[in-house]
């Protein structure tokens, strides 16, 4: 009984209290009363800044396929000192860029944060809408259009808006991409800034009125440089092409060309093929457009005067490059091969950056992919792969013949887009026909079709609780005030698409599996190949910064990746 006597544990509130043996023995021999040493639980770790890096159409075997060519700097570091989830995956579609970054930011899917896709027939407003679009605000920086956008479709907020809660706005928040969508979606409702890149004759930088009236001076400065015109340059390999084993031949019958070229072969000429390629814009679809976000980014260090202060900051960015690289010229080319090596070299000296102006330990990174890939179909097909195409359009003017014979008229289809038919229900109600009978009936007539896999209804995605398989994946992906009436899934290896370049977009396994790496601060070093989910990267980041997760979180913490 001495002995507990003279140990004493008391747990309050995260704080253990533990008398030194010395002074329980002074306590004991003098009767005083000493002061307890007092350890502090942490609670969360708070780093100067978080840095969000999302690549473009990044399948996760580009990390492995590709990893003799890599420096130690870029995703070998990422890997060597952080913690990465081999097994990581959408569990939705469809797969795309607008949806990707809203559900990595808001740990959720388009089932609940409403980006159903890039674009979506708006039942509520009768017409195709863009995810990121707004026309009541105005372009900064440019007097085109372009910058007529805002986060205003997305309902919930993301882990940049949280932050910015967390932190009585004191937490900064910039994002950019050289999508409009890679920028707005990230930056969420609160973000200070949003930049995009705006190509054509101009090569700038610009935004939305919705985040401000005029560029701040950097921006302006940094414009005025012109500095992405060192990237009007031929595109040769970084490396001896002939190194490239890990690619199909340059020379094939599967990529597509710029305007004007008459070969899809290393060197691409690209100040020849310029004013046919509307200027700047072709810099998106080379390696360099992402070199020149690389370089927007680290002047935003300064900029910004991002992780400077007590409060933590974000940086949102967004890698595009690779995905106008992969529809162009497919998942095994040369081309894909090259700009993820030079993406490599991008993300070294973005990190040497953060490391010399943050401070190494000082933040916190991750890296994902808003969607994967399927390689060539036409490359499979011929490798004796069960791979093809579906002529979308020549389905449905079958289709339509059904209609006309079933129900007297095609217009009981209002509108089609990302796999989903939308009926009218108001023809559907004057037929005197029950609403889930007629898309059962629309569903058993879809699947017939060749090229089209299974189908779903509306009626089926409200009514049942998938919890595995394709149901559950299109039942994430299904918003019940915004999404059509029946679903069709295309089957394994086969798309709508030219035969050239790759895409994606379907609920397949090849567009689903993404890498998902964390580094830095409050990071474990490890992996695991237990199958985590998109939507679990913001409430990890949210976990380790101890605030509030984005208000339509279904994801979970990724534990195994925090201290």
């Amino acid at each position: 009984m001495s002995l507990l006597k003279n140990v004493v544990l008391a747990v309050l509130g995260g704080l253990i209290i533990v008398p030194s043996a010395l002074n329980a023995q002074r306590k004991k021999k003098n009767k005083k009363v000493v002061a307890p040493v007092i350890m502090e639980t942490q609670v969360a770790e708070s780093p100067k800044l978080v840095v969000g890096i999302v690549v473009d159409q990044m399948r996760y075997d580009y990390l492995t396929r590709f990893w003799g060519h890599y420096t130690q700097g870029g995703f070998k570091r990422m890997v060597r000192e952080g913690f990465n989830c081999k097994n990581n995956h959408y569990n939705y579609a469809p797969t795309s860029t607008g949806p990707g970054h809203a559900s990595v930011y808001t740990g959720t899917t388009p089932a609940t944060h409403g980006i159903i896709g890039n674009n979506w027939y708006s039942k509520a407003e009768g017409k195709s809408v863009y995810c990121a679009g707004d026309p009541s605000f105005t372009s900064v920086g440019s007097n085109a259009d372009d910058g007529k956008m805002s986060p205003h479709r997305m309902q919930v907020t993301t882990m940049t808006d949280e932050l910015r809660l967390h932190t009585q706005k004191r937490g900064k928040v910039i994002a950019m991409s050289i999508k409009d969508r890679g920028a707005v979606l990230p930056g969420g409702h609160m973000a200070n800034a949003a930049y995009w890149f705006r190509g054509k004759s101009d090569g700038h930088w610009i935004t939305s009125s919705f985040y401000m009236d005029a560029l701040p001076n950097w921006v302006a400065e940094y414009n005025q440089t012109h500095s992405v015109s060192q990237y009007k340059r031929p595109w040769t390999t970084v490396k001896d092409i002939a190194a490239y084993q890990e690619s199909g031949t340059d020379k094939n019958n599967y990529e597509g060309l710029f305007e004007g070229e008459e070969a899809a072969v290393f060197p691409h000429d690209l100040p020849a093929l310029w004013d046919a390629n509307g200027g700047y814009d072709i810099l998106k679809a080379t390696a360099f457009g992402n070199s020149l976000l690389a370089d927007f980014a680290i002047a935003a260090l300064d900029g910004e005067s991002l992780g400077t202060d007590a409060d933590t900051d974000f940086l949102a960015v967004s890698f595009s490059s690779t995905d106008y690289v992969g529809h162009k010229y497919g998942v095994n080319s040369k081309e894909v091969q090259d700009t993820y090596v030079r993406l490599d070299q991008d993300l070294e000296r973005f990190f040497n950056a953060l490391d010399s102006k943050v401070g190494k330990g000082n933040y916190t990174v991750f890296l994902t992919a808003d969607h994967a890939a399927i390689d060539v179909p036409a490359y499979l097909a011929d490798e004796r792969i069960p791979a093809g195409y579906i002529d979308e359009d020549k389905v449905m003017s079958e289709f339509d013949e059904y209609l006309k014979y079933n129900f007297g008229t095609t217009d009981i289809v209002k509108a089609s887009s990302n796999n989903q038919l939308f009926l009218d229900h108001k023809i559907i109600e004057n037929l005197d026909l029950e609403l889930s009978k007629v898309q059962e009936m629309m569903a058993k007539e879809l699947v017939k079709h060749e090229g089209i896999e299974k189908t779903f209804t509306a009626n089926q995605l409200w009514s049942n609780n998938y919890t595995r398989g394709l149901g559950y994946i299109l039942q994430n992906g299904y918003h019940q005030k915004r999404s059509g009436d029946v679903f069709y899934v295309l089957s394994p290896g086969t798309i709508d698409y030219p035969k050239t370049g790759s895409t994606h977009g379907s609920p397949q396994i090849y567009d689903t599996h993404v890498p998902l790496l964390f580094m830095g601060k409050g990071i474990r070093n490890g992996a695991t190949a237990e199958r985590t989910e998109i939507v679990d990267a913001a409430p990890t980041i949210s976990v380790l910064l101890g605030m509030a997760f984005p208000s339509g979180t279904t994801g979970k913490p990724v534990a195994a990746a925090l201290k």
